[in-house]
């Protein structure tokens, strides 16, 4: 039996923030508390969204680090009772969105944090009580705005997953105007994220005909933009393409994502400074070889139809062409040059057998396929 569900109400165009207040209303919010962190306020970035609330009693958690962490969801829970919010805003890139669905959960449920995670059996006990949220996403990445899952480093340092249909924001709020800013190195690396989640969710073989079309559609426009928005970040087209590519992706990924996404939890997790939407450019090219072999992807064409969108010849030339796309952004095109060592390979294959998107890969990984996936990586 094939589940689809689309998703949530999503607000996309340029100056779509000053539509903010309009969809507290609808969704019944009166007391927000913003989550972001110090880049996005220090970028003026913030205090657009603050001018779209003007009148509103607004609370601000402004301290979410690159990687969300237990810790952090506890601190902006604080300032949520505290302030006595009915409902959340996050405006930044995937952890302040993943960080307010954090407090969206702790704020109204009982226990750690960790009884909720999807590992320890914890979708379940996620309830309607969650409070509302509205995201507003400033990079072109996670696509967390459309998204059921958070990823959040809990204290115990597992790097885990949180997934309900209860975390899903209320509104998503695109306004590629948000993304003119954005750096190119924060740029390549976001956008190679969104074109990862096109294409794992497209290669998984779960059945979702409008989800694949939703994927290879995002494929083409981040494959097609990414290299614009990167040298020219007041590139509006590009900056509109790339930002409706993440959204895409993450649309898509209810069908579940795979060992591009085990590898880069773990050792997201083994190393918290650690890009991850680098992670997954980088693990891409030996994913892809792997899948290649998975029935469900012969079967289907998978690999020719990615190849297709990225205007390649043929899916062989697929892994080649990531790492190329990887060396003309300025980013890493192996671990060994993040700084990761053969050493951690033990830890990051444990964390990677046990993460939610191991099982979702359309050709169930060894511990032998992973050594294998790292040392091509490497």
């Amino acid at each position: 039996m094939a589940f689809i569900y689309y998703v949530t109400q999503i607000q996309f165009d340029f100056g779509a923030v000053k539509l903010l207040k309009q969809e507290c209303d609808r969704v019944g919010i009166t007391r927000p508390l913003v989550v972001t962190d110090p880049g996005v306020k220090a970028a003026g970035v913030l205090q657009k969204a603050l001018d779209a609330l003007a009148g509103m009693p607004v609370a601000i958690f402004d301290q979410t680090p690159s990687n969300p962490t237990e810790a952090a969801v506890r601190a902006a829970t604080e300032v949520y009772k505290a302030n006595r919010c009915d409902g959340l805003i996050a405006v930044g890139g995937g952890s302040a969105i993943d960080c307010a669905k954090g407090v969206a959960i702790a704020a109204t449920h009982e226990g750690p944090l960790t009884h909720y995670a999807t590992i320890e059996g914890g979708s379940a006990r996620i309830t309607e009580k969650a409070a509302p949220l509205i995201a507003v996403p400033t990079t072109s990445g996670t696509g967390s705005e459309v998204a059921r899952g958070a990823i959040i480093i809990v204290d115990d340092h597992r790097k885990l997953g949180f997934h309900s249909w209860h975390l899903v924001p209320k509104a998503a709020i695109c306004d590629p105007e948000l993304t003119l800013g954005l750096p190119p190195k924060l740029t390549a690396a976001t956008g190679m994220d969104a074109i990862a989640h096109c294409m794992e969710t497209f290669m998984s073989a779960a059945v979702n005909p409008p989800a694949d079309g939703i994927a290879l559609d995002g494929l083409e426009r981040g494959w097609a933009h990414i290299e614009r928005a990167t040298r020219d970040g007041s590139d509006r087209e590009a900056r509109f393409n790339l930002m409706s590519a993440s959204m895409q992706g993450a649309m898509a990924f209810q069908k579940g994502l795979g060992c591009v996404h085990s590898l880069s939890h773990s050792l997201g997790g083994v190393d918290p400074r650690l890009h991850h939407g680098t992670l997954n450019a980088v693990f891409l090219p030996a994913v892809v070889r792997f899948n290649a072999q998975a029935e469900s992807v012969k079967k289907d064409r998978r690999l020719e139809r990615m190849a297709h969108a990225m205007g390649l010849g043929s899916g062989n030339d697929i892994p080649q062409a990531i790492k190329e796309m990887s060396a003309r952004l300025d980013l890493p095109t192996g671990l060994a040059a993040m700084g990761v060592q053969r050493d951690w390979f033990g830890k990051i294959i444990e964390g990677a057998l046990a993460d939610h998107c191991h099982k979702t890969n359309p050709r169930l990984a060894s511990r032998e396929d992973y050594i294998h996936m790292l040392e091509t990586s490497l």
